[in-house]
């Protein structure tokens, strides 16, 4: 593919340095480039990065100038049906991520009202048996890695029950999300896996509706008798399960590898539960698992930082850079706290809707809350360097967390798949 003029210095979206120190990566873009940077995605695919917080917040606020319209793109001739981020970057896609205007704010609406409805308290109910259930599977041994066995476990094992999925569905569809998700030789069954289950679900809960989100999105004032269609439907939960699993999972173990390394809160980890607060916090700032997302593209040419951006170019949210941004995060060695001005759930009309972001917070301090108490002298077993970043353009978090700690018993929590 040729490389525009404007992109001869672009830097790559991929590579160790990305993976391992991004960070220092964009620092030096933000140096070299300024607060939009020239870069190339997978196959040299040309696009912008948006690093400068105040750029992003403006991209963020003017949907119709940067749109999430993916048809817009001036790229699409070149793009062959095997490229490896088609599934992040999606063409003719009836999910909400990629429907604009009128018909966007209803989908978010019937979205946002299924997902308000859960229960706060149940919700944590639900968070502590699965935790409960998936510690008592290692306690006893004295070790385990907490990646695989834990954190990505949990987020969708709580999703599925609330979607309506039966507790003995519910490991299938993680190991279905995760390959799908991971990239895996299993990827693509993973996706057919999970559409499929959400198909059936919707027919099931057609017929006989529960008290879960999948029932009210169908039967609420917005749902099927509204317009829209079960593919539609099923679209919009497939997207909802990935952006609340994989993010909240990297989100429980990217804030365990902070209070387990990390001086300021290596020594407070059974000091009470401010500090997991805390902890959280840090890492939507400082190592926030979404790191950039695709995207928005120009609905006409305009400018941006600085940069000409052309009719239908990509502009990539680099939400991790933003965020460190030093006009705004001025000493990344002190905690914020508490303050919530990340980009971490974006921004705009686009930006994850709050009863989800309510629902992810919820599941992530429940599971580290729970670890932590089942566990209060829990290790590294590894040195902190030695620790590897799972290797992704889009979100951040660690391959494996392996940790050592004196050996408990089991709880007897219902073994996963069972009866509540």
């Amino acid at each position: 593919m040729p490389v525009p003029d404007t992109h001869t210095s672009a830097v790559p979206l991929s590579g160790d340095r990305f993976h391992s120190e991004p960070g220092a990566l964009y620092r030096e873009m933000r140096r070299d480039h300024g607060s939009v940077s020239p870069v190339l995605l997978a196959g040299d695919v040309p696009a912008w990065l948006v690093i400068g917080y105040r750029e992003l917040h403006q991209l963020t606020s003017d949907p119709v100038l940067f749109s999430r319209d993916s048809d817009l793109w001036n790229q699409w001739e070149h793009i062959p049906d095997d490229w490896p981020m088609l599934p992040m970057i999606g063409r003719n896609q009836p999910s909400i991520l990629y429907t604009v205007g009128e018909r966007h704010q209803r989908r978010a609406t019937m979205i946002g009202d299924a997902l308000e409805a859960v229960d706060p308290f149940e919700l944590r109910r639900h968070a502590e048996q699965f935790a409960d259930a998936l510690i008592d599977a290692f306690c006893g041994s004295g070790e385990t890695e907490l990646i695989g066995r834990y954190a990505t476990l949990l987020p969708i094992l709580v999703l599925a029950r609330c979607y309506g999925f039966t507790d003995a569905q519910g490991p299938g569809l993680a190991k279905a999300m995760n390959d799908m998700i991971d990239g895996s030789a299993d990827a693509l069954a993973g996706q057919a896996h999970v559409g499929a289950s959400m198909l059936r679900l919707i027919a099931d809960k057609s017929a006989e509706p529960g008290a879960d989100v999948t029932s009210r999105m169908i039967t609420g004032q917005l749902g099927v008798a509204d317009g829209f269609t079960h593919e539609e439907i099923g679209q919009d939960l497939m997207v909802m399960m990935a952006a609340g699993h994989q993010p909240t999972a990297d989100w429980i173990g990217n804030s365990l590898r902070l209070m387990l390394t990390d001086d300021r809160f290596a020594a407070s980890l059974s000091g009470g539960r401010h500090s997991v607060a805390e902890a959280m916090n840090e890492v939507l700032w400082e190592d926030t698992p979404t790191q950039n997302v695709a995207g928005r593209w120009a609905s006409r040419d305009t400018h941006l930082g600085g940069r000409h951006i052309r009719r239908g170019d990509l502009l990539v949210l680099g939400i991790g850079a933003a965020n460190a941004d030093p006009q705004v995060h001025i000493d990344s060695t002190a905690l914020t706290g508490g303050n919530n001005a990340f980009f971490s759930f974006g921004h705009g009309e686009h930006r994850c809707p709050f009863p989800a972001q309510e629902m992810a917070e919820v599941i992530a301090r429940t599971g580290i809350e729970v670890l932590l108490d089942r566990l209060p002298d829990i290790d590294l077993s590894v040195p902190a360097d030695a620790l590897e970043r799972r290797p992704s353009p889009w979100l951040r978090g660690l391959s494996v967390l392996p940790v050592r700690f004196t050996p408990t018993p089991s709880l007897g929590t219902p073994a996963l798949g069972g009866p509540r």
